[in-house]
């Protein structure tokens, strides 16, 4: 189902990790307007020193499949998550169906993989601020346009070599990030965040709001 907005607020407040999709393939116009906005995020020196490869070949597919299956079998181990029962119908129940589902589809979607040059000059973490914005622009456009993403674990773990083989990608470029995207089946919600008081400090730490408790029992989790 298409809800798409060009009021930027609802688009930040209602861009959910999107796990179940139709059949219908996304154009490449609605794509590479997604691309474009990528493109637009702010960036070091304004070096872009960022490319964003569309995975929708058939080999390339398959890689990605391969990547889920085993980004899978690790989060598998580190959550604790199994395959619902069928007459199971609990919220977590139902998200880690989603969750399975996204990893067992995994080579029907196209997917975008952010890669950026390794520099000499700066930290990895110091180089994320110039490649996840452009992936976090890739996501709010997707949202706007009504379709749905989720920036996945899948370029990680094992999962990364395998995508490195089936791509080319040089030992001098990170693999970022990589999110899918496609048409919803369903629609987008509100997120669902923790209150500005459980994490905003004001001038100093505050080690009583610091500890790091998962809401509802449950640790937090990337498709």
């Amino acid at each position: 189902m298409r809800h798409p907005s060009n009021d930027v607020w609802e688009v930040l407040a209602t861009a959910r990790s999107i796990r179940r999709f139709t059949d219908e393939p996304v154009d490449a116009a609605t794509l590479e307007r997604c691309l474009a906005a990528a493109t637009w995020a702010p960036n070091g020196a304004n070096a872009q020193l960022w490319r964003f490869i569309v995975l929708d070949g058939a080999d390339q597919r398959a890689a990605v499949a391969a990547a889920a299956q085993t980004a899978l079998q690790t989060i598998e181990a580190i959550y604790g998550m199994t395959r619902p029962a069928d007459e199971d119908t609990s919220r977590a129940a139902r998200n880690n169906r989603a969750t399975y589902e996204l990893h067992d589809r995994a080579g029907e979607y196209t997917s975008v993989l952010f890669t950026a040059f390794k520099n000499e000059f700066a930290s990895e973490y110091l180089q994320g601020g110039s490649i996840y914005p452009a992936l976090q622009n890739f996501y709010l456009a997707a949202r706007a346009q009504g379709l749905g993403a989720c920036i996945t674990s899948w370029a990680s773990y094992d999962g990364e070599q395998i995508l490195r083989e089936a791509v080319g990608i040089p030992d001098n470029w990170f693999l970022a990030g990589h999110v899918v995207v496609g048409w919803p089946r369903g629609h987008h919600g509100p997120v669902r965040r923790r209150p500005l008081a459980d994490v905003v400090f004001h001038n100093r730490w505050d080690p009583q709001r610091a500890d790091i408790v998962y809401g509802g029992g449950a640790r937090p989790r990337r498709g």
